[in-house]
């Protein structure tokens, strides 16, 4: 077991493509219990089309519309959600001012929250405006959570030192509950993307993965739903994993320098 253990940390990649695999054996045994091989086409059908939008310069616009909107709300749900957490940590005041709204973005369902904003705001805004309202909750509990994690003992001793200010939140705060962002940050990613493609999908967005998925569950070419899928699992990895590599990269040359 442990050998086991140790050899999916070494290779992770090989078990990510397992998992895959594992994905598109779900898919066939599910083609192959309901008998339907439209909704569940066969595995050439959906490799087939993706390779297919994989060699069509369109998609790669496509991708750059979602990509965009899904970097800008991850920015933004960033800043604020840690902003919001910080301050949430540090004066309980605003925790418990917060707490409602909080509970109110986390709670109301993703298709009420889409037709208030396309209400108030302009359609090509909505994709932005309504997945960072998703995720800004998300991460905002994780920084709260790491505040309160934080030794006691660290905290009074820079008291004893200096009163609270940006340079103390930076170098004191931010570093003490960079796990909790880290892994706040991953499951955002994933989470964004879904919302960002669903909203995309709700409001038509012209150029991007959500009005090429509705075209394509609009003429029952559900391989392309399923290719494009896969593309939104790559973007994934773009935006989650490549960047922590980076940093951990970067971190281990520190160390050995």
């Amino acid at each position: 077991m442990i050998s086991i253990m140790k050899q999916n940390k070494d290779h992770p990649f090989i078990t990510f493509c397992f998992g895959i695999l594992l994905i598109v054996l779900l898919i066939q045994l599910a083609g192959t219990l309901k008998g339907d091989r439209l909704v569940f086409p066969p595995v050439r059908e959906i490799l087939s089309a993706f390779l297919g939008l994989l060699g069509s310069g369109k998609t790669y616009t496509l991708i750059l519309t979602t990509l965009t909107h899904l970097c800008l709300v991850l920015l933004l749900s960033t800043v604020i959600g840690i902003c919001l957490g910080l301050c949430e940590g540090i004066f309980p005041i605003v925790r418990s001012l917060l707490t409602p709204l909080m509970i109110f973005l986390r709670s109301i369902p993703m298709i009420v929250l889409v037709i208030l904003i396309m209400v108030i705001i302009p359609y090509k805004h909505v994709p932005l405006l309504a997945s960072s309202l998703v995720l800004i909750p998300m991460i905002s509990e994780a920084v709260y959570e790491g505040c309160q994690r934080i030794d006691p003992e660290l905290i009074d001793v820079y008291r004893l030192n200096s009163n609270l200010s940006p340079n103390i939140l930076v170098h004191v705060y931010l570093p003490l509950i960079a796990g909790y962002t880290r892994q706040a940050y991953i499951s955002a990613a994933g989470m964004g993307v879904k919302m960002v493609v669903s909203t995309e999908y709700l409001v038509q967005t012209r150029n991007s993965l959500g009005k090429a998925i509705y075209t394509s569950s609009y003429f029952n070419q559900y391989s392309e739903i399923y290719a494009y899928a896969l593309i939104m699992i790559l973007l994934v990895l773009l935006i989650s994993e490549i960047p922590l590599w980076i940093g951990q990269t970067l971190q281990k040359r520190e160390e050995t320098a």
